[in-house]
């Protein structure tokens, strides 16, 4: 088995490996550039294995390009998982990337990314220089033209509104960027997609398109699915015949996301009021259902006593989060669905589609919440008081964040503990070493599996799979407990 790389010293020889043996597991993790061909793969690419020689190793594709190498029009290296050390790293690199995946750049320019993360943009510049290879500029970039690419080869909007949704400022940038990383015009990369594909090549309506998301298996989709259906909220969410249909708040509007799980990738539906939100949309979408994750190598550490390819659920929206967490403390999953339903259906925006509403904003909670929601006065007024320091700037929610400073202020809001501060940085920032040792359910599947929550550092840095593992054995040992009759309704 290859060893995982890391991003700041790639390692000559175990990635050489990987690209010997087409090993998939690695493709987003590291790119291969041949100096001979001035091309960029991924490390499975088919193509023959470049010699020794001639190639190089990247951390980015935005480094590859930087460099001067056009992507491979065989293996389509912009077109993989991205990597999961964003999610494993805290540094400030990995929470850049989260944030530029988010679209922070196109919407605020370099200086509202930098401010985001507490640093001058010159400070960043140079950071992200040093361990990427590509400044913060040409890795947003690198974001649009995978956009662009996208837009150009699943849509028939013309070219002028694929420049502008993928982020670019004009369309001569639109048209230079893409011949200079794909080496092809726009209308030729559409004309080799139609001739590839002619019978599956959508004519979807306005804003609407279908994406095929992959991730590395294996998945365990069962969970996955479970966790989705069991905490969908009626009027935003909805869980049925296998699909998890839910609406989003974006940037510059809203979105209907319709996802399932297939085989090797999330077949995904989206609906955007405005195509600018694609790239987020589709980064909210991943980071929702941990699709970057590394499968293997989590299930190396974690061993054969767990069943393979468990994911850890993120989130789509965070203040959404911390404050369905918050309604949920202490109570059973349907019934925090149920409270949540009702603050949807009185305090939500209505919005056209199969789903009526978005969750509320922050602010309309913060004035209307103690009159809808229902339940101990003390959590309704702590859900209000959380609700007020987002809308009034004072709490900061994104995944640019780090987790001890996010724990540190979330424990600081009255009504907030350990296990809500655990569990909403462990979805919020995808962070893969969360033990909620306070949760009951874990702390119940650990007793059924004779694991001592004190005692995990061997579980490290993927003890949030661990808790998802112990989360999986609990409530599969309470449906067996049901009568028969019980799981059947249940199921």
């Amino acid at each position: 088995m290859v060893e995982c790389v890391t991003i700041t010293a790639l390692d000559f020889e175990r990635c050489y490996r990987a690209v010997s043996t087409r090993d998939p597991r690695f493709d987003g993790q590291f790119f291969t550039a041949v100096r001979t061909t001035g091309i960029y793969c991924r490390p499975s690419c088919p193509a023959i294995t470049p010699k020794r020689a001639n190639v190089t190793f990247l951390p980015t594709a935005a480094a590859a390009q930087q460099a001067g190498y056009r992507a491979c029009r065989r293996c389509l290296p912009d077109a993989v998982p991205g990597s999961p050390l964003w999610n494993t790293r805290a540094d400030l690199a990995a929470r850049a990337m989260r944030l530029i995946a988010d679209g922070v750049i196109e919407r605020g320019g370099v200086p509202a990314l930098a401010a985001a993360l507490g640093y001058s943009p010159r400070q960043l510049t140079r950071v992200l220089t040093a361990e990427l290879g590509a400044g913060p500029l040409a890795l947003a970039r690198a974001h649009r033209a995978h956009t662009a690419r996208l837009l150009v080869q699943t849509t028939d909007m013309p070219m002028s509104e694929v420049a502008f949704a993928a982020g670019f400022s004009s369309i001569r940038q639109f048209n230079d960027t893409v011949r200079e990383v794909f080496a092809v015009s726009p209308t030729t990369m559409r004309a080799e997609a139609r001739r590839r594909s002619p019978v599956d090549a959508p004519v979807p309506a306005e804003g609407a398109l279908t994406l095929r998301l992959p991730y590395r298996e294996p998945l365990d989709r069962a969970w996955l699915e479970w966790f989705l259906g069991a905490h969908a909220a009626p009027g935003v969410e909805r869980w049925s015949g296998g699909t998890y249909t839910r609406t989003l708040r974006t940037p510059h509007g809203h979105a209907v996301v319709a996802l399932r799980v297939l085989p090797g990738h999330v077949r995904a539906e989206l609906a955007l009021r405005d195509m600018r939100d694609l790239a987020p949309t589709v980064a909210r979408i991943r980071h929702l259902l941990d699709l970057d994750a590394d499968p293997v190598g989590v299930d190396e550490v974690l061993g054969p006593d767990f069943e393979p390819g468990i994911r850890v659920p993120g989130c789509a929206d965070p203040e959404e989060l911390l404050l369905r967490t918050m309604i949920g403390q202490q109570i059973s999953v349907s019934a925090a669905a149920t409270h949540t339903g009702r603050l949807v259906r009185e305090l939500g925006e209505r919005v056209p589609g199969p789903l009526p509403h978005l969750f509320p904003t922050a602010a309309a909670v913060a004035e209307h919440g103690a009159r809808v929601l229902t339940g101990p006065a003390r959590r309704v007024e702590s859900i209000v008081r959380a609700a007020a320091a987002i809308a009034s700037g004072d709490m900061t929610l994104h995944p640019g964040r780090t987790a001890a400073e996010l724990r540190a202020e979330l424990l600081a809001l009255d009504g907030v503990g350990p296990w809500t501060a655990d569990y909403v940085t462990m979805r919020l920032l995808a962070d893969p070493d969360t033990v909620l040792r306070s949760d009951l359910i874990a702390r119940r599947g650990a007793e059924l599996l004779g694991i001592d929550l004190a005692d995990t550092a061997r579980w490290a840095p993927w003890r949030s799979y661990l808790s998802m593992h112990l989360w999986k054995t609990a409530l599969a040992a309470r449906a067996m407990d049901r009568p028969a009759g019980d799981r059947r309704r249940a199921g």
